[in-house]
């Protein structure tokens, strides 16, 4: 998650987050949050995955991971910051266990394809389809078709 996006959750100004965050740097290893490089955040704007550079206040945004997120419960002591960081970690919760639900239906229909012969093949070959997750739209070509 972006810090600008945590600093609305919490409640706090993006520049008290990343000040906060700068105090305790030790506690933020790689693997629990990193800076996005120039290119990166360029490419986000490129993609609207933000509006623009504005939204991100003139810095490199600071990226969490699900630990840093967690960490940032102990940076940030306010109560609401205590609330969100709860919220957020059930919803990573939530969505690991989605995840291994998805892998276990998987993995459970690889067993009964093996168990039954070649009549039920277009019925787990639909199963199978309703699975997969949809890739991006096609864009559509606008304009004048001579």
């Amino acid at each position: 998650m972006l810090d600008s996006d945590l600093a609305k959750l919490y409640g706090v100004k993006p520049i008290r987050l990343r000040e906060q965050v700068s105090r305790n740097i030790e506690r933020f290893p790689p693997d629990f949050m990193f800076r996005l490089t120039a290119q990166e955040a360029a490419g986000m704007v490129s993609h609207n995955a933000i509006p623009s550079f504005k939204h991100l206040g003139g810095y490199l945004p600071y990226v969490f991971t699900q630990e840093g997120v967690a960490m940032l419960s102990g940076v940030l002591r306010s109560a609401r910051a205590v609330q969100v960081n709860i919220a957020i970690m059930r919803a990573f919760v939530k969505f690991r266990e989605m995840l291994a639900t998805h892998k276990d239906l998987a993995h459970r229909l690889d067993e009964l394809e093996q168990k039954y012969d070649a009549q039920f093949k277009s019925v787990f070959d639909a199963i199978r389809a309703l699975m997969e997750v949809p890739g991006p739209e096609p864009k559509r070509v606008e304009g004048f078709k001579p």
